[in-house]
């Protein structure tokens, strides 16, 4: 299989990944867009096809990273407005808007974690160095998102601290 085939494959995962991170679909359009054309100039630097998916991903985290320093006052986008590609039955409709709604609550760092791993099936030592950022780090937002949505999930979620200025 060509490096071209392998990166296609890859095309659906990317696009998960951009949503989670931008939660809005013209900007995760525009993001994967991007990672793939980034990808497709340097394609040649990657030295098998077992290091294409977390070198895609790794690309795709870095631009993402630079565009939030630039954008810092982008607006959330409410749980309630994520877009599914097929709408569930409705008890698995109200199950799967309440997941959402806890996801959309996590903190970026836990939910892109909890995403790469749950989701993505990426191995904590992967995702230590797609992020940069230790294992043990991995290992810790992993459980405190974990712990956080189900707490959410449950109807047991305590209330977010925020700093006082």
């Amino acid at each position: 299989m060509s490096m071209l085939s392998k990166l296609e494959e890859n095309i659906p995962s990317l696009r998960r990944y951009a949503w989670t991170l931008v939660r809005q679909s013209s900007d995760a359009d525009d993001l994967v867009q991007d990672c793939l054309v980034r990808a497709l100039d340097r394609l040649e630097t990657v030295r098998s096809e077992a290091d294409l998916r977390p070198w895609l991903f790794a690309i795709m985290h870095n631009l993402h990273v630079s565009r939030w320093r630039r954008r810092r006052t982008r607006p959330e986008v409410a749980a309630e407005e994520m877009e599914l590609a097929m709408p569930p039955s409705q008890p698995a409709h109200a199950e799967l808007r309440l997941a959402l709604r806890g996801l959309a609550r996590l903190p970026e760092d836990q939910r892109q974690v909890l995403l790469l791993v749950a989701v993505e099936g990426f191995q904590y030592g992967e995702v230590a160095h797609l992020l940069g950022i230790p294992i043990g780090t991995v290992m810790s937002r992993l459980s405190r998102a974990r712990d956080r949505l189900r707490a959410h999930v449950e109807g047991r979620e305590r209330p977010l601290l925020r700093s006082v200025k």
